[in-house]
């Protein structure tokens, strides 16, 4: 379903949205959605330096 909506579609739906909610509700959405991901990039690097250095700890034990 979904995946005939092309550029036109989608061109639409932007617009509509825009009409809706504003330009100031969107782009402050938009903002809140870049924040999540940054800071979703950052827990993953987090996790895995984490990881990382258990793994390093074990092999020191051995």
């Amino acid at each position: 379903m979904l995946n005939n909506i092309g550029l036109p579609g989608l061109l639409l739906i932007l617009i509509i949205v825009l009409l809706l909610f504003g330009r100031g509700k969107v782009a402050s959405l938009m903002g809140e959605i870049g924040k999540g991901l940054s800071s979703f990039k950052k827990g993953m690097k987090e996790g895995e330096q984490e990881k990382l250095s258990t793994e390093n700890q074990e092999d020191n034990k051995s």
